[in-house]
């Protein structure tokens, strides 16, 4: 097992997908993952701090991106159409591997501590928009109220989009705006 081989961070997260899904996430050991990618556990750990890791490393950069979407949005977008512009951004990095999103989706809804740290990451997501958007000069309460619908749209459009096979996550995000527009309309 070869200490500092290339690749070894995307070997141990395919490892450790597909160990989960075969195995289930809590029968599934860091030196079951370890062995299938080929690397020792210490490697394991210097790429991911535990095996939910594999699952979330990515939280931060969704983040980042998506507040740095929200900020470069032009100062006339309402707080939706801010919102909407972080949910591009998201898009752009999730939205190119849908099998990958399928897999690690089908793990999460396996198993109840994953889905409860699923909602949690997306709260985190959602305060950091809502803060955001009060430093962008909107009130607190239409803060929160717009993040927190861009959380509920984004939630539906990923489900929209991991069920499908020939819609883009961005199209998805679109449409379940567009559909958030159709039941707000007054008649």
């Amino acid at each position: 097992m070869g200490r500092w081989e290339p690749g070894a961070g995307g070997r141990l997260r395919e490892a450790a997908l597909n160990l989960y899904l075969e195995r289930g996430f809590e029968q599934t050991m860091v030196a079951d993952i370890a062995e299938r990618a080929g690397v020792t556990a210490r490697t394991f750990f210097r790429h991911f701090a535990d095996k939910r890791e594999v699952l979330f490393d990515a939280a931060a950069e969704l983040e980042e991106k998506s507040l740095a979407a929200l900020e470069a949005a032009p100062a006339t977008a309402s707080p939706l159409e801010a919102v909407a512009a972080a949910l591009d951004a998201v898009a752009g990095i999730i939205g190119h591997d849908r099998d990958l999103a399928r897999t690690r989706h089908a793990v999460i809804m396996a198993n109840a501590d994953l889905r409860e740290r699923e909602l949690i990451k997306l709260a985190h997501l959602s305060a950091a928009l809502a803060d955001g958007l009060r430093r962008r000069g909107i009130a607190a309460a239409e803060a929160s109220l717009a993040a927190e619908t861009g959380s509920a749209v984004y939630r539906v459009a990923f489900q929209r989009w991991v069920d499908a096979d020939d819609l883009d996550l961005r199209d998805a995000i679109d449409q379940s705006f567009a559909q958030l527009r159709t039941l707000t309309a007054s008649d």
